[in-house]
């Protein structure tokens, strides 16, 4: 990956609704070399795909809560079967598996604290190896969705 490729990258992250003609403009490229840089980039998985950003309250989905999963055993079994599950549950925006203690966080949504604590009670606490969950709520976003740095 070169630094075309990197302002690539950078331009699609701002906005990835520009064609490709913009693109190339804002780059200083002609089009049929952006082009192709833009097909390799997605062919080589640097481009995992485009999506819109999607405000949570427009959606009524503005309660946010952090949820640290600390799992009974850490056996390759359990740990799959705890991924595979918690991967399945709609309201889990993101998951990431930690070093240390606690095994996991959560970032999930909700529209209100009732429906977080059915969330929690009926589908968190019942993940496949759950020890324990231990949550915290989400006063404000101060950085969100920020672009990846060069």
């Amino acid at each position: 990956m070169d630094a075309m490729d990197r302002k690539i990258l950078t331009e699609l992250q701002l906005d990835g609704r520009l064609t490709v003609t913009e693109l190339a403009a804002r780059v200083r490229l002609s089009v049929s070399p952006c082009h192709r840089r833009l097909r390799d980039l997605e062919r080589q998985g640097a481009i995992r795909g485009y999506r819109a950003v999607v405000d949570p309250a427009a959606v009524g989905l503005d309660f946010e809560a952090l949820v640290f999963v600390t799992l009974r055993w850490e056996d390759a079994d359990t740990v799959t079967a705890f991924e595979e599950a918690v991967a399945a549950v709609p309201h889990v925006l993101q998951a990431q598996r930690l070093f240390g203690e606690p095994d996991y966080l959560l970032r999930v949504a909700t529209t209100d604290l009732t429906a977080f604590q059915e969330l929690y009670d009926q589908r968190l606490a019942r993940l496949p190896g759950v020890q324990r969950l231990t949550s915290t709520l989400v006063m404000k976003n101060v950085v969100a969705d920020r672009a990846l740095p060069e």
